[in-house]
């Protein structure tokens, strides 16, 4: 016995000896960002590298809020992405229990144009899109230009509908059997089941909606109505780069993130490990 457990110790041991150099390695990165947003923009390109933080982050932020009322974007980022996040997970969630749990007529041409739709790039439909939202619906500039259109996600549909097929067919046929209503068996019994993977789902998707930059710089390219990316990129110019004011714009982004997913991350990764196995 103890000789297992001493294997596994070094077990252990090599596994940690090995991951470190490569979790510094992928922080390293991170680091310097968090340094070169309290530096200068002539401390930034300095032959000589400076890895400890210096004291001029408060200028580079009222350089970068004074070019592009950043606090304004992260605000319009903030409740983007959250409303986008709850409608998505609402309707993902929605799909893949229809087509994980009910039978009809066509179900696998859907699951197959699902499957379709995300072997496609990006760059296919955004054109189409862009000219459908801003000309034809004339919703150019407006939050719901920004939040309807990328609503359905294909990859979170899937994923739902993995998570709902590996559910017990008999706990839901005995809450039928109890007169129980479909909305009420998926709203109080599919979904607290299907939370850790509802908790993964909504990490990805508000990451997605947080760091999307493309579709928010065709269609909402107004000062006021721009989104805290489309915001930090106004400062690259053609004869002049804040780059100070980007490093700082840059950590403030991140510090979401990083947030959303310490609060989920028990969830995040029980989620993920479910949706592996079936």
């Amino acid at each position: 016995m103890s000789s297992l457990s001493s294997a596994r110790l070094k077990r252990s041991i090599a596994l940690h000896l090995f991951l470190t150099p490569l979790a510094l390695i992928w922080l390293f990165p991170l680091w310097m960002m968090v340094v070169f947003s309290t530096m200068p923009d002539n401390g930034i390109f300095s032959p000589g590298i400076e890895l400890l933080p210096r004291g001029n982050f408060v200028d580079n932020f009222n350089n970068l809020q004074r070019d592009t009322d950043f606090v304004g974007a992260i605000v319009i980022s903030v409740c983007v992405a959250v409303t986008y996040t709850v409608l998505s997970v609402l309707l993902t969630s929605m799909a893949g229990w229809a087509l994980a749990r009910y039978q009809f007529f066509g179900k696998s041409v859907v699951v197959a144009i699902i499957l379709g739709t995300i072997t496609l790039p990006y760059a296919v439909v955004l054109i189409p899109q862009f000219i459908m939202v801003a000309r034809d619906f004339k919703l150019a500039n407006t939050w719901v230009a920004l939040i309807v259109p990328p609503l359905f996600n294909s990859l979170g549909v899937l994923f739902m509908r993995q998570s709902f097929s590996m559910m017990p067919d008999d706990l839901f046929d005995a809450a039928r059997v109890e007169g129980v209503k479909e909305w009420r068996i998926f709203v109080f019994i599919a979904l607290p089941l299907a939370r850790p993977m509802l908790a993964a789902l909504c990490i990805i998707l508000f990451l997605a909606s947080w760091n999307n930059y493309l579709w928010p710089l065709l269609i909402n390219s107004q000062p006021g109505s721009m989104t805290a990316p489309v915001a930090l990129g106004t400062l690259i110019g053609l004869t002049k780069v804040s780059w100070g004011g980007i490093m700082a714009g840059a950590v403030m982004l991140t510090v979401p993130m990083l947030v959303v997913f310490v609060l989920l991350q028990r969830h995040f990764i029980a989620g993920i490990a479910a949706g592996a196995v079936k």
